[in-house]
């Protein structure tokens, strides 16, 4: 199991950066280049241009991990990894939708709120439905650090799951405004997975290979995308990767342990309502500089400092490592 974990890293590292040598230079020939928000930051503005959906990168290299490191557990009947991978990749589908529309509007206007809800909600209940039907997940809600769980009724707990999932998912879009950032704050989480596997034996092994296999994709894409950005993962690798982290939580069966392990999406998706809320009841007041909260430091919100890009992932990155331990403690104790 080691072995195999340590094999899809690697060979999802070496993938994507691989694919990243080609890919960036036809994005940019295509002129599949990045719209920059206009209320955003002003020296975004020179990231205008940047080719978008490199997310393409991490997600050829966590599919061929899954098809070929994953292929035995696949002979054994054990799917969960290519069912996350699926899950995964209707999200990242969603997404690309989303970016070609951006691209042919030229503008960083893509699918309707709407239109992107509807869609994000049904592969969210159907994934939900094959991992209960495979019998990954239970009606039983696991509370880590307590290590006890409660059942709740089955129509209660798939709203519950299609809210995780999509606000996962959306939460984790939110972190990919700065370079390296959503990557680097969603190593941690996966090496989380990947650990947990190592912890709970071979009965996850898939299910870390799939773990391993982004964390190692993601290593490999910011080689490309760490400030100053040669790519963007685009709509396509984020909403790609908030699939994946909502589906590792539901697959090992433990979606509250997002709650702590992750927590820098859950701070950025808070900060973005709150502004909200509060500009309305207040007739245009703000609480932040700029939502989500990654810009409102960047912008110097609250002791005046204005973060770099740099310190902002090292900041991120960080918070996340810590949450990460603090959850694999908080787990330790489920099968002892």
């Amino acid at each position: 199991m080691t072995a195999q974990l340590i094999l899809a890293f690697i060979i999802a590292f070496l993938v994507s950066s691989l694919v990243g040598r080609y890919l960036v230079p036809y994005l940019r020939r295509i002129k599949a280049g990045q719209a920059i928000r206009e209320d955003g930051p002003r020296w975004h503005m020179s990231k205008a241009g940047t080719p978008t959906m490199g997310g393409l990168m991490f997600i050829a290299a966590v599919t061929i991990v899954c098809l070929t490191v994953g292929f035995p557990s696949m002979l054994e009947g054990d799917y969960g990894h290519i069912v996350c991978l699926a899950l995964a990749l209707v999200f990242g589908a969603i997404g690309f939708l989303d970016d070609y529309e951006k691209l042919k509007k030229k503008q960083n206007l893509g699918l309707t709120a709407k239109a992107k809800f509807l869609l994000q909600l049904a592969a969210a209940l159907l994934f939900i439905m094959l991992m209960r039907e495979m019998g990954y997940t239970t009606t039983s809600l696991y509370i880590p650090f307590w290590n006890v769980t409660y059942p709740i009724p089955e129509w209660l707990y798939f709203i519950f799951a299609a809210f995780v999932i999509v606000g996962t998912v959306n939460s984790v879009n939110l972190t990919d405004g700065v370079d390296g950032l959503a990557a680097s704050t969603s190593i941690p989480v996966f090496v989380f997975f990947a650990a947990v596997t190592f912890l709970w034996g071979g009965e996850y092994t898939a299910l870390g290979i799939f773990a391993s296999g982004i964390a190692g994709g993601l290593l490999g894409f910011l080689l490309y995308n760490f400030n100053p950005a040669k790519a963007f993962m685009g709509d396509t690798g984020s909403l790609f990767l908030g699939g994946a982290v909502a589906a590792m939580a539901f697959a090992y069966d433990m979606p509250l342990v997002l709650i702590v392990l992750g927590l820098m999406y859950i701070i950025e998706t808070l900060s973005d309502i709150i502004q909200v809320a509060y500009f309305k009841l207040t007739h245009g007041k703000r609480i932040f500089k700029m939502a989500p909260f990654h810009h409102h430091l960047e912008l110097g919100g609250w002791t005046g400092k204005k973060w770099t890009e740099k310190e902002l992932v090292a900041l991120f990155s960080t918070v996340s490592l810590v949450c990460a331990v603090i959850s694999f403690l908080g787990i330790y104790g489920r099968y002892a």
